[in-house]
């Protein structure tokens, strides 16, 4: 695993606001280190218990099943926007730049 990738996803999941969130993709596309959504989630699900991992969510507003139910319990605390049990990504997606 590319450690400084590493260190940069988790970075940058860490900057992301409360009530906001970004999908597995968008974090992909704005680090451009020539990994896509799947290698972020594997970066997510080994490392990313010691950052905000609720913030970064699957495109459709969802979370493996596993977390999901943890997910929606910090979704709530930090009032992001969510609709049927998902993220409203229109009014939750954050912009990093």
């Amino acid at each position: 695993m590319d450690e400084y990738y590493v260190e940069r996803v988790l970075s940058l999941v860490e900057s992301i606001a409360p009530g906001r969130v970004l999908t597995y993709g968008r974090v992909a596309e704005h680090l451009a280190g020539g990994y896509g959504p799947r290698y972020v989630g594997r970066i997510m699900s080994t490392h990313g218990h010691a950052v905000c991992w609720w913030r970064v969510i699957r495109a459709d507003g969802t979370m493996p099943p596993t977390l999901m139910i943890e997910a929606q319990k910090h979704w709530h605390a930090e009032g992001t926007p969510v609709r049927n049990g998902r993220v409203h990504l229109p009014d939750a997606l954050w912009d990093p730049s």
